[in-house]
């Protein structure tokens, strides 16, 4: 009998869209001995480039159903793919810990309640006399911070990932084609993907995980699935104020919903995903810094030094990812939201199960 390694040497997978999601299937997918190809026409543009890379998993306070077990599974699986991809780049790690503030007393009284609620010793209540707190109170010229800390949670930067699993797909030969597919049928057993320039690409799978752009691909009346747009922001802000030195501030941190991440002692990244558009608004600085009653003076007076976004695909009527096998070889993997990298590893490995199931 063959070995399921030789079998799936043998299996061709087509995966469409190039985002995290995309690249994380083919390195599970390549280390199971698929062959794969990846197909995506604008690789630089996907909405992955947005990404802050915040791993909201243990502090996630809904511990029960679906979305809590991808979160868990990941949680457990993302320490063991950094080890195996810091061969291909020294410099990927997990920054923790991970740091959410409020100012609203209501939402921090639920913030005691889920951790009181669940005995977890990688998750602190932060009061006011906390050195974190007493350091970004003091850069930010407020009294009222108070939040959580989570010590098994923080970041992955994504531009890093991206580059390395970019080096693994490299090392390993992984397909790629630049070609836009307008079309998808399936053909004595076979899956063929068309291109714009009308070119056939067989496969004995297809994986969509190309975003918005995957309903057009199917049948979505029948299947009835829709996606909706949301737009992340993000903004790089330079600062000219000798008193402030933002590397006195935790790593990765959020105050009343904006993600925080100090680059330098004069700048940082402020972000966000909030917006059900396609367009970002035009007044991003104000959007983006009116997190506290009050604006610290050094942030008014901040420019920014470089901004950018992405839009992401969030499931109308259902939650969020959309993980479907829709028919005979045909897998839907997105509509993430805004927790693609955070869900990466489980949901790969929940394709290449699909994927066993069906082949063998």
């Amino acid at each position: 009998m063959k070995s399921l390694k030789e079998n799936c040497q043998k299996a061709h997978i087509v995966i469409i869209g190039s985002g995290i999601i995309g690249k994380f299937n083919a390195l599970e997918l390549s280390e199971l001995g698929f062959q794969v190809t990846i197909i995506d026409p604008t690789q630089l543009q996907n909405s992955s480039n947005a990404a802050l890379g915040l791993l909201m998993g243990n502090m996630y306070q809904k511990r029960r159903g679906r979305s809590w077990d991808l979160r868990k599974q990941s949680i457990e699986l993302w320490p063991q793919w950094i080890t195996f991809l810091q061969k291909f780049n020294c410099k990927l790690n997990i920054e923790k810990p991970l740091i959410q503030l409020t100012t609203n007393e209501e939402k921090f009284k639920k913030l005691e309640k889920f951790i009181n609620e669940n005995n977890d010793q990688n998750l602190r209540i932060l009061e006011r006399d906390s050195i974190f707190i007493k350091n970004i109170n003091k850069a930010f010229q407020t009294k009222n911070l108070k939040g959580m800390i989570s010590f098994k949670d923080g970041r992955i930067n994504p531009f890093t990932l991206l580059q390395t699993l970019d080096k693994y797909l490299k090392h390993k030969k992984i397909n790629f084609s630049k070609g836009e597919i307008i079309k998808i049928k399936k053909l004595n057993n076979q899956w063929i993907s068309t291109t714009r320039n009308n070119e056939n690409i067989k496969s004995d799978m297809i994986i969509l995980c190309n975003s918005l752009k995957a309903v057009d691909l199917i049948d979505s009346i029948s299947h009835k699935i829709a996606l909706k747009p949301v737009l992340g922001q993000a903004m790089e802000i330079e600062i000219n104020d000798a008193e402030v030195n933002l590397l006195s501030l935790p790593k990765q941190f959020s105050i009343n919903g904006k993600n925080i991440i100090p680059k330098s002692k004069n700048k940082l990244i402020i972000g966000s995903t909030d917006e059900y558009s396609i367009k970002p608004e035009e007044n991003t600085f104000e959007k983006l810094t009116n997190f506290l009653d009050k604006k610290p003076t050094w942030l008014i007076k901040g420019k920014i030094s470089k901004k950018w976004y992405g839009i992401r695909s969030k499931p109308d009527g259902e939650a969020s990812p959309i993980m479907k096998n829709l028919e005979g070889g045909l897998i839907l993997c997105t509509g993430f939201y805004k927790n693609g990298i955070l869900l990466a590893p489980a949901c790969s490995k929940w394709v290449a199960n699909e994927i066993k199931n069906y082949l063998f």
